[in-house]
């Protein structure tokens, strides 16, 4: 069965300015609160089809789970929204350290449900010009909190930008993964354009990019996609428990903060912001829970952020 994709918009937005991804993290205007109230009010249909859990062995962390296992959890056009409305609410809860991503059944996301294709032209373009950064799963990347994707089976598409939308991604070796937009006559969607290079390279994102090719889980760790895993949820898991336990959440914000600015900037302000930022983290209070819980043996308690409750 051909992977379904994003086809329900021919999508230019990734020509958009994505350097304003870290404007965006920085600070979140009245106008984006508004369209999150009414993202997570007005999806009520589709609610099932995207899981929010808590992870057994830690409640800091939050499990989303795509919920359409027959058919591979394509996305319907409102799953997209919910889904970064879903992130950006975890987010906002400061009992939330790490966030982890996977797809229920035997596939994480094959794309976009094709039926939404029977939309008329002008449907679909007003849905592609109703998108931004919010609404669309390189969100991931703005938010403050640690976002893992658990690449358990076919994965194309929207599906791929989604899996690829995140800190840090682990990928079974009998999962599929395509772009699949040039064999679809789109273009690089949801700004995969920009994201994809700072992953593996432009030569290889030029190369999954125009062909189009279908790779497998053991090949996209090879091409530094994602870490190779006997059970990508397992790993997953792992790596978001290891940060809500001992890693700080004013550390891991300004990191996701500082390498989304990265290559906007000349090493000189790069160096000159990072110098700015260590002389903000000696005046938190994580420095000296750290050393107290060092010197005590046990695991650190460190506060949760400001703005986050």
């Amino acid at each position: 069965m051909a992977l379904a994709d994003g086809q329900w918009q021919e999508n230019a937005w990734e020509t958009c300015a994505l350097a304003g991804l870290a404007a965006q993290q920085r600070t979140v205007s009245c106008s984006s609160a508004m369209w999150l109230a009414t993202a997570m009010t007005n999806v009520t249909e589709d609610l099932d089809t995207i899981l929010i859990d808590r992870d057994a062995q830690n409640s800091s962390v939050a499990i989303i789970t795509l919920h359409r296992p027959d058919r591979l959890n394509a996305l319907t056009p409102e799953m997209g929204p919910l889904y970064a409305a879903t992130l950006q609410e975890l987010d906002a809860d400061p009992s939330v350290r790490a966030i982890v991503v996977t797809g229920a059944g035997r596939g994480f996301c094959s794309g976009a449900d094709l039926s939404s294709l029977a939309g008329s032209t002008d449907d679909l373009l007003s849905y592609v010009r109703g998108q931004t950064v919010q609404t669309l799963p390189l969100v991931a990347l703005t938010l403050a909190t640690p976002v893992a994707t658990a690449i358990n089976g076919p994965c194309a598409g929207i599906g791929f930008v989604l899996a690829m939308s995140a800190d840090a991604r682990f990928v079974a070796s009998n999962a599929t993964l395509s772009t699949t937009f040039a064999r679809l006559g789109l273009v690089a969607e949801y700004g995969i354009a920009w994201l994809l290079p700072r992953l593996v390279g432009l030569p290889v994102a030029t190369d999954l990019l125009l062909s189009g090719r279908t790779v497998t889980g053991e090949e996209a760790a090879r091409l530094g996609l994602a870490t190779s895993a006997d059970d990508a949820v397992a790993s997953a898991l792992t790596w978001a428990r290891e940060i809500a336990t001992n890693s700080s959440p004013r550390s891991t914000a300004m990191m996701k903060r500082q390498l989304l600015e990265a290559d906007g900037l000349t090493l000189t302000d790069t160096v000159a912001k990072a110098l700015d930022a260590m002389a903000e983290a000696f005046t938190w209070p994580d420095l000296a829970e750290a050393l107290a819980a060092r010197a005590d043996k046990r695991a650190p308690q460190f506060p949760d952020p400001p703005g986050r409750d």
